[in-house]
């Protein structure tokens, strides 16, 4: 095995903290963008609602034709 001591005398087998570093300079960008945050959040609340309406639509439905 190599020895991947630094300077420092940090040892860090297959350069994972650099791995760990590059992925989270990588991510950073489009986390900070606030303009992108409310676009999404109306999406799946929109479905939600929906979802719940069909729902509703559905058991009265049913209930009805099992009542009638």
């Amino acid at each position: 095995m190599a020895n991947n001591q630094g300077p420092q005398g940090n040892y860090d087998p297959a350069g994972s903290t650099q791995m760990f570093r590059a992925f989270v300079d990588e991510g950073a960008p489009q986390a900070s963008s606030p303009a992108a945050t409310p676009n999404t959040s109306s999406g799946p609340r929109t479905g939600l609602i929906l979802g719940v309406v069909a729902a509703v639509v559905i058991i009265a439905a049913v209930a009805w034709l099992a009542f009638s």
